[in-house]
């Protein structure tokens, strides 16, 4: 009786360090292709292509996503038919209004489609203004009244 005692204690015990082991090591390894992914997305942001199709934004959407939900065409040089954007975002979102029978999932997908076309424009503009002024040279504003 003494020696089966022993060895279910013996038993478990292993049991305990091996799955410790398994859990360890995938732990490890998950944290392992986190890091690597962290760093693929810095190297990707300093890579000067923040406003490219590949690039995510917070919401993890596309440009090419975000086109293809509101069924537009992606802006070409941060233009783009903002009328036909809000046109389309209005019509979609107001389809999938969950008091309406339809989908909230969808509505924010809408919602985020559109932000993210939006935002990809406001990049660009700013990225214009910033080259126009620097091929003007900079010119501070003076007042003369103080």
């Amino acid at each position: 009786m003494a020696s089966n005692t022993s060895q279910a204690h013996r038993i478990i015990t292993q049991v305990i360090f091996t799955g410790t082991r398994v859990v360890g090591r995938a732990f490890a390894e998950a944290y392992k292709q986190a890091s690597a992914s962290s760093q693929y997305a810095k190297a990707q942001a300093k890579s000067g292509n923040p406003g490219s199709s590949t690039s995510f934004s917070s919401n993890g959407l596309t440009l090419e996503e975000a086109c293809k939900i509101l069924n537009v065409k992606p802006p070409q040089n941060g233009q783009t038919n903002m009328e036909d954007v809000m046109e389309r975002f209005k019509k979609l979102f107001d389809v999938n209004d969950p008091q309406k029978g339809g989908s909230f999932y969808l509505q924010s997908k809408v919602l985020r489609a559109r932000e993210r076309i939006e935002a990809e424009i406001r990049m660009k503009e700013e990225l214009a203004g910033r080259e126009a002024e620097l091929k003007e040279g900079w010119k501070p504003k003076v007042f003369k009244d103080r």
